[in-house]
């Protein structure tokens, strides 16, 4: 979670909602990721999109199978749905969405419309969370 707080910070640093991603298969990380939907204009650059597209690329694979996703924060709908259809083992989150009390994340990665399933865990860390709430304040002056 570490390295994934880590391009948090880098993501702030570029003005973007600080949120990061790593990728990580038998232990190691291959592949990272952070919100950059400001720099590249796009709405789907969300950190979890932006580590499970390299680790695609790097395994050559769009399944991801024995790989774990580490989050700074719960994913939203598009990233928990991109996390499935990865075939990705495990999702560990820092710190839950604040506005989503309905457990919408785990509804999709647990659907039964879907051939696989997510474990999924929270690692509550207070430096993202607090990356998050000093972002959104800064925004708001």
């Amino acid at each position: 979670m570490d390295e994934a707080i880590k391009e948090a910070i880098k993501a702030a640093k570029k003005d973007e909602v600080p949120i990061g991603a790593v990728v990580v298969v038998d232990g190691k990380i291959i592949s990272r990721g952070r919100n950059c939907r400001e720099k590249s204009k796009n709405a789907i650059k969300h950190a979890e999109i932006v580590a499970i597209e390299k680790a695609c690329k790097k395994l050559k694979s769009w399944r991801l199978e024995n790989a774990e996703i580490y989050v700074t924060l719960e994913p939203c709908p598009m990233c928990a749905g991109a996390i499935a259809n990865a075939r990705i083992k495990k999702l560990v989150y820092a710190c839950p969405e604040k506005t989503s009390n309905d457990g919408l994340c785990e509804k999709i990665l647990k659907s039964t419309r879907l051939n696989h399933k997510v474990e999924i865990e929270e690692e509550p860390n207070e430096l993202a969370s607090t990356l998050l709430k000093d972002f959104f304040k800064k925004k708001r002056r």
